[in-house]
């Protein structure tokens, strides 16, 4: 009997160590099998998840030659806009700095300079003077920075320096040929009082500038070229400035009265200037004398439009600082750069 019962014991025993081990396997099992499936979810999801994306900087330096410059301040802000807004996006980002050369060259140089010691990849340069290109395509070239220039045209010689330096802008040559235009289109062809010539007085940017130089020429060249006989009563020098055009002409004026008839500006700003002071000797524009200018200020339109001005000639700006900014990518990208890049103008009249 006591036999009997430790056989049971026994088997009963036997019985529990092999429920508990059946068991133990099973949930042994569970946790693989669970800890297998959360990984291969893990790895999934890592395929399925897109590869984060590094976005590139590209550091654009800008040197403008004056900020109180009509004109460049539409083009700078232009440039900075088109940069930022229309050409930024999730592969490249363009970093712009715009520096106010303050109408100094070497301040600009010094601008130019510190451009190249923080290492940006290209530069655009609106030069205080044109001649100072050659300087600052060398220090570009050590550099092996690229550098576009804009707006005041270097030489040829200059250009050919490097191949990685362009210059943007539009041939003066074709506004002053269409300042001309403007007069001899009239019924008069300039000639408001009848003596058989055009006399005029000249209000000249800035004599280095060869926009100024072009405008200057081939404004008068125009008019002969019709056979129009011209009479230079003043050529004077106004740096591209309003109260130096107001003052230029506000002298010619007193000087030679009715004897004017026609007053070419290389700019519009300076018309502004030539508008206030044939204002206020009393003459009206249309009827006793006649003012052109060229870059198509908004102010200047309007006053077209009423007749104050005679016309302008658009500097494109907006076409001008797209271009430039374009090229400056070309530069970056190593992508072969032509010398220059033309934007044509057009005749403003009422």
């Amino acid at each position: 009997m006591k036999k009997f019962f430790a056989l049971l014991l026994s088997l009963a025993l036997m019985a529990t160590l092999l429920v508990g081990c059946g068991g133990g396997d099973k949930e042994t099992a569970k946790t693989d099998d669970a800890t297998k499936t959360e990984t291969k979810q893990e790895e999934k999801k890592e395929e399925e998840a897109p590869a984060a994306s590094e976005s590139k900087t590209v550091k654009v330096g800008i040197a403008i030659y004056k900020f109180d410059d009509n004109f460049m301040t539409l083009y700078r802000e232009e440039l900075e806009r088109y940069f930022k807004e229309d050409l930024s996006n999730d592969e490249v980002t363009y970093e712009v700095t715009v520096v106010d050369g303050k109408n100094d060259q070497a301040e600009q140089t010094n601008q130019i300079q510190t451009f190249i010691a923080d290492k940006y990849d290209v530069i655009i340069a609106n030069l205080v003077q044109s001649s100072a290109a050659s300087t600052v395509v060398n220090m570009c070239k050590d550099a092996d920075i690229p550098v576009i220039f804009i707006n005041r045209e270097p030489t040829a010689e200059d250009l050919d320096l490097w191949d990685k330096v362009a210059y943007v802008g539009a041939d003066a040559r074709q506004s002053g040929t269409m300042q001309g235009e403007i007069i001899y289109d009239l019924p008069d062809h300039g000639d408001l009082n009848g003596d058989g010539k055009v006399s005029y007085v000249m209000v000249i940017g800035d004599p280095e500038n060869v926009d100024a130089q072009y405008r200057t020429e081939f404004s008068i060249k125009a008019l002969k070229d019709k056979g129009v006989e011209v009479e230079e009563l003043v050529a004077q020098r106004g740096d591209w400035d309003q109260a130096k055009g107001q003052e230029i002409v506000a002298a010619a004026l007193t000087q030679y009265g009715d004897q004017i008839e026609v007053v070419f500006c290389n700019n519009d700003a300076m018309a502004l200037g030539a508008r206030q002071a044939i204002e206020a000797a009393g003459r009206v524009v249309g009827e006793n004398i006649y003012l052109v200018g060229v870059d198509a200020l908004e102010e200047v339109v309007a006053y077209v439009e009423s007749g104050h001005i005679t016309g302008t000639v658009l500097n494109d700006h907006v076409g001008q600082a797209q271009t430039a900014a374009d090229v400056a990518i070309k530069a970056v990208n190593g992508e072969t750069l032509e010398k220059n890049y033309t934007v044509d103008y057009v005749k403003v009249t009422k």
